[in-house]
């Protein structure tokens, strides 16, 4: 957003870059340089291809810099199989760093789980019709930034296109925090009463930045009575955050549905906003992957960003979300399938990541 007249001039040093397939270094003077049928410098580069098993480097930069923006899309099926958007993996390094700062399933980092596409008009993460996924999540660095993409689906991708817009020659201080995002999944592997871990472990200072969340409802009745609590700054058993419940974090209310009411059932009511959301709800399997009843466990997703409300921490971080559900009867302790992605900036070094399971411990239900 232009915020003031220094807006609209760079800062001294500073430059503006961009990397694609037309351009895969960056460098200025150097993009449209591929020729196709139509002629030198028209579209011969739009794509590169991601065999299976392989990986494929996005970007490789020299900074100080920062990453503005990053448009990618990819088919999300092939013959290979339908899921695609867990199938391959989003990974991030800052300033050679040999652990990922970014470890995500590249449609869950743009709040597209369960391997489905859904529209996202948020303020961070922008995902357009159809399959257009865009980040504006401002990730600085100093020496070095380097974004891949790794493959576990069983078929090549034959069209990867993408684009990684940013600056270069920007004053990044010294105790400026690192972008980090991590997934995790609880899939109907928890004790009742026992709460899904969205992320522990961080220490340093920095802000969490927001949440994805999915959900596959394993247990009937309403599924978002359950609290996200964030710890913070040496919390132990009680948090310092606490929401009243899981609709109520991503800013709905009464179980994002037209009326509360058993007759005629309720709809669900969808939506997308700039800092929540509840981008997708469906019963239903479209993979046409199998030749039987197309009906699944119920799958809900939501997010929630915090920039106009930040989130800040001088040591620690930690943060849960409660399973917990509702009828006719009270209150109840689930067990559902629940993964999420963690998003939030920290300074270095950052602890290790949990290991992320393979693509069969990946696949939605």
């Amino acid at each position: 957003m232009l915020s003031t007249l220094s807006d609209l001039v760079a800062p001294a040093g500073v430059s503006s870059r961009s990397i694609n397939a037309e351009n895969p270094t960056g460098e200025p003077a150097s993009a449209a340089a591929a020729s196709s049928h139509l002629g030198p410098g028209r579209k011969g580069s739009a794509y590169l291809p991601l065999p299976a098993g392989e990986r494929l480097t996005l970007a490789d930069i020299e900074g100080p810099g920062v990453i503005r923006h990053i448009w990618i899309t990819v088919p999300d099926r092939t013959e290979g199989g339908p899921f695609v958007l867990r199938d391959l993996v989003l990974r991030m390094y800052w300033d050679d760093e040999e652990r990922p700062s970014v470890e995500v399933p590249l449609g869950d980092f743009f709040c597209n789980g369960f391997a489905a596409r859904a529209l996202v008009t948020s303020e961070p993460i922008v995902v357009a019709p159809t399959g257009g996924m865009n980040s504006y999540l401002p990730m600085p660095f100093r020496r070095r930034a380097r974004i891949v993409l790794d493959s576990e689906h069983a078929a090549s991708i034959d069209h990867v296109f993408f684009q990684v817009d940013y600056t270069v020659g920007d004053d990044v201080p010294s105790d400026a925090p690192y972008f980090h995002a991590q997934w995790r999944r609880s899939n109907g592997t928890t004790a009742l009463g026992e709460d899904h871990v969205i992320l522990d472990g961080v220490t340093g200072r920095g802000r969490y930045l927001g949440t994805y969340i999915g959900l596959a409802a394993l247990s009937r009745y309403w599924w978002g009575e359950g609290e996200v609590k964030y710890f913070v700054d040496g919390d132990t058993d009680l948090p310092t955050l606490c929401s009243t419940g899981l609709e109520d974090y991503a800013g709905g209310a009464w179980a994002f549905q037209d009326e509360l009411r058993k007759d005629p059932e309720p709809v669900p009511l969808t939506f997308s906003a700039p800092y929540c959301g509840y981008p997708f709800f469906s019963t239903r399997d479209v993979t046409g992957a199998a030749t039987f009843i197309q009906s699944t466990a119920p799958m809900h997703a939501v997010y929630r960003w915090h920039l106009p409300d930040p989130v800040w921490f001088q040591s620690d971080f930690r943060a849960t979300l409660q399973q917990i559900g509702v009828w006719d009867k009270g209150l109840f302790e689930r067990t559902d399938d629940v993964f999420s992605v963690a998003y939030w900036y920290q300074t270095e070094p950052h602890t290790a990541f949990p290991e992320l399971p393979d693509a069969a411990g990946r696949v939605p239900r």
